[in-house]
């Protein structure tokens, strides 16, 4: 009688453990299901964003520090702005385009109020890196440049990307603070973000401009799906198993 409650009793413990173990597995799966939900409602609200403010007519420098001295987002927003380049303290982003890989080309554009603007002018080939291989793409001493405005990098983005190269002039994020003071520029001097100029051509065809990536990936909904659809398939087998199992 005895070994008859005793096998009993570790029987109710296996299946109080086994239900704790399922409860415990679905509700990480609904979980996981539900963050993928957000991320897609904040995901579609981005490239909302983002397609509203391409689309928008192009604004003023002065409207965008506006923008972003009131806390607003100035990601992608359109702008055109006056200027010119200095072709001699270009920067180089590490960048592959359209399979090639090479370089972007960031040039700081003196403001007439004396500031400068770090624009990405866009790709030109590795065995391109030198501007002296594309003399006819420096852009005269007053231009007017049309892009997008692209927040400042407030730290390297992950701990896989090398650390930039000031000496070689090469960088593997746009650390803009470092770009600035590479070519002796005082931080008070240099605008808090960067612009990509659009495609208009170049002279010589380089640098290509219109580099911006706008590939967001928003794979959201599939995710969601399959960890509710996990959770579905939990309860069914646990279902068929119960069934099975009784006398």
């Amino acid at each position: 009688m005895a070994e008859v409650l005793t096998k009993k009793k570790a029987s109710l413990v296996g299946r109080i453990g086994a239900f704790i173990l399922i409860a415990t597995t679905f509700a990480i799966l609904i979980s996981l299901g539900t963050w993928q939900m957000q991320r897609l409602h904040w995901k579609e609200g981005l490239l909302a964003a983002i397609a509203e403010h391409r689309s928008a007519p192009p604004v003023t420098i002065a409207e965008i520090e506006k923008i972003l001295a009131e806390g607003g987002d100035i990601d992608y927003r359109t702008v055109s702005v006056p200027g010119g380049f200095d072709h001699s303290k270009e920067r180089h982003f590490f960048a592959t385009y359209n399979g090639r890989t090479g370089y972007y080309i960031f040039t700081p554009l003196r403001l007439d109020d004396g500031r400068f603007l770090f624009v990405n002018r866009g790709f030109v080939p590795f065995e391109q890196k030198d501007s002296s291989t594309r003399l006819a793409g420096e852009l005269p001493a007053s231009v007017a440049i049309n892009g997008l405005a692209r927040p400042k990098l407030s730290e390297k983005p992950s701990s896989i990307v090398p650390d930039n190269d000031i000496a070689k002039n090469i960088f593997y994020w746009k650390d803009l603070d470092a770009m600035a003071s590479s070519v002796g520029f005082p931080a008070d001097k240099v605008l808090p973000f960067f612009v990509d100029a659009d495609a208009t051509p170049n002279p010589g065809g380089l640098p290509i401009g219109g580099v911006t990536q706008f590939d967001l990936p928003n794979s959201h909904l599939q995710y969601a799906l399959t960890w509710y659809g996990l959770a579905a398939a939990l309860v069914v087998v646990s279902g068929v198993f119960v069934i099975r199992r009784k006398p």
